[in-house]
């Protein structure tokens, strides 16, 4: 699916501040979250708040995104360790998988890529496939991505920056030790 496709499908947009930085959300027609974007992120084809001045992402709107803004706020005050909100993210049937290996990982842990591979049932080669699928992401802290880590400890890869990726596990009080 192309960049322009997907925000296509986007009918509503809301930008919300955070300790990240103003985070931009777009949903569908039904009020699903399709998106979860944070400045300067990396991922290709996601939309970024430069498409909220091109005019791409549709209407700005408020009360589709009422809940994700109260759960948000609530991840971020440390009070909200579990999203629930109606997600709409649409990937091949792999990247649905390993997304949905990625819901699955709690609060306050942190995972490797090794061990997402293996909770879907791919190989050790499959792990290349495996990190792009979890950098293809389009909902950022919604859907945990930021609790894989690498297999020595150590953080990588992470599209809205590995700062933000400490800042996270930080928040979630999983910050892994510093690798020696």
């Amino acid at each position: 699916m192309t960049e322009m496709s997907e925000m296509a499908e986007t009918t509503c947009y809301t930008t919300v501040a955070s300790p990240l930085g103003d985070l931009l959300l777009t949903a569908d027609a039904s009020g699903a979250l399709t998106s979860l974007s944070v400045p300067g992120q990396t991922v290709r084809g996601r939309p970024k708040p430069d498409a909220v001045a091109a005019g791409v992402l549709g209407r700005p709107a408020t009360e589709p995104f009422r809940q994700a803004r109260e759960q948000l706020a609530a991840y971020f005050a440390g009070e909200l360790t579990e999203f629930r909100l109606p997600l709409s993210s649409v990937g091949t049937a792999f990247r649905e998988k390993v997304w949905a290996a990625l819901d699955s990982v709690p609060y306050g842990t942190t995972t490797t890529y090794g061990s997402l591979a293996a909770r879907i049932g791919a190989s050790r080669a499959a792990m290349r496939a495996v990190g792009g699928a979890v950098g293809a992401n389009p909902l950022l802290i919604v859907r945990p991505c930021h609790r894989v880590i690498g297999a020595d400890g150590s953080l990588t890869g992470y599209a809205g920056g590995l700062d933000r990726k400490r800042h996270l596990l930080a928040l979630e009080h999983s910050l892994p030790p510093i690798p020696a």
